[in-house]
């Protein structure tokens, strides 16, 4: 079943029919259908975001809310500035909405401790998105590992949102770090710096031309 949904959401997304309201049920059904199984289709979440700015008699918040959490789950990438953009004004001020945006803006500031605070705040709107948690840990580990060389294993724990020492270890694995007692070794990263000589070569003819000014 949930194969012909995507075939029929590709279908959609291929022809003019992406423009067709009379579409909106069924891609807002496959929206449902991501958060469900913990898929992702951006260019299907675009579409039914852009149906609701052609459309908007037709404006369903939840579906919305679920849009653009399924968007952060994608970070670093601009996912979720793609789907703000297609918001109306008056969509913006609705308040998860809004709390949803608070998220995207201290997670892109990689304010990690006041943002599993905040989701901690709403877990009925984040335990909708199957897999939520563990994809923004993901991004946590992808800004840890280019930032720091060791880091205190408690530290790590609450950046990934207050996980226990076993599900910590499963991250640690996970992205080939080591435990080394209370610090967690993450890279050498003097091995990322690569220093370059440049050498610049300048001709004299190149200067003759100043030299007569001067």
């Amino acid at each position: 079943m949930a194969e012909t949904m995507r075939q029929t959401v590709a279908a959609i997304l291929k022809s003019i029919e992406r423009y067709n309201p009379a579409n909106l049920h069924t891609l807002e059904r496959y929206v449902e259908m991501q958060s469900k199984e913990n898929t992702y289709d951006l260019e299907a979440n675009l579409a039914v975001l852009k149906l609701y700015q052609f459309n908007p008699e037709n404006f369903n918040p939840d579906i919305t809310c679920q849009i653009l959490l399924k968007a952060l789950t994608n970070f670093p990438h601009t996912d979720f500035t793609l789907c703000k953009c297609l918001l109306l004004e008056s969509v913006v001020e609705n308040e998860t909405i809004s709390q949803i945006k608070y998220l995207a803006d201290i997670l892109e500031q990689c304010d990690f401790a006041q943002f599993w605070n905040r989701v901690h705040q709403m877990p009925e709107l984040c335990n909708r998105i199957n897999g939520f948690h563990d994809s923004i840990r993901k991004f946590v580990c992808h800004v840890v590992g280019i930032t720091f060389q060791t880091i205190d294993k408690n530290n790590l724990s609450n950046l990934l949102g207050g996980i226990d020492d076993i599900t910590l270890k499963h991250w640690v694995k996970k992205y080939g770090w080591r435990d080394e007692g209370d610090l967690i070794f993450i890279a050498n990263q003097d091995e990322n710096i690569k220093t370059k000589n440049i050498t610049e070569k300048i001709e004299f003819e190149h200067l003759a031309p100043l030299m007569t000014i001067l």
